[in-house]
């Protein structure tokens, strides 16, 4: 049996995963509930799949921050002590994550084997390109897209599915947080 594999991204309205704004983390529109789903998805047991440009931005972003910082969330840091494969040609190890692993390879090849090893599920938080890759390659069981309540057509940056090939998806699940964030479970296929 494989383990499923599921990308975990963080998306405004007009579909971008990062802002040159000054909206600050979450867009500005976190909420307890949100907080709370996010540790308890965290909770169980999993291994995290990184790209080498998320985990570089994940790092720098951990280390440049305090404990009392909204960096550090409860499932931030949670999402930190799982343990955690980065694909990556150009990192060096020992990696400045508690139980990382980096390893070198095409990430369709690593992240295949992985699905056929591990006994617990796969998930990816970030990582962009290289989901978007692993989505073709059909390896990606489930997309899970949490939506902000916002547009930031003019500050939005990096479109989580710019470029990406074109998916049917089925809804497996939704949830409304804090009345205002959506979270979209989906299951691809791609479009024939």
């Amino acid at each position: 049996m494989t383990a499923t594999y599921t990308i975990d991204v963080f998306s405004s309205l007009d579909g971008f995963g990062t802002t040159s704004g000054n909206w600050g983390g979450y867009w500005g529109k976190q909420g307890p509930e949100l907080l709370a789903h996010r540790l308890s998805v965290y909770s169980a047991e999993q291994r995290m799949l990184f790209g080498a440009n998320t985990y570089r931005v994940f790092a720098q972003m951990l280390a440049a921050s305090t404990e009392e910082s909204d960096v550090r969330d409860a499932w931030v840091t949670q999402m930190r002590n799982l343990p955690a494969t980065v694909v990556s040609n150009t990192l060096e190890g020992p990696l400045d994550w508690p139980d990382a692993t980096v390893v070198r390879g095409d990430a369709v090849d690593v992240v295949a084997r992985l699905k056929e090893e591990s006994a617990v599920p796969l998930r990816s938080h970030g990582s962009l390109s290289l989901n978007r890759a692993l989505m073709a390659a059909g390896l990606v069981d489930f997309v899970q897209v949490t939506l902000f309540p916002v547009i930031t057509g003019q500050t939005g940056t990096e479109p989580i599915f710019q470029g990406a090939a074109d998916f049917d998806l089925e809804l497996i699940e939704s949830r409304t947080l804090d009345g205002r964030t959506q979270e979209l479970v989906y299951r691809p296929t791609l479009h024939a």
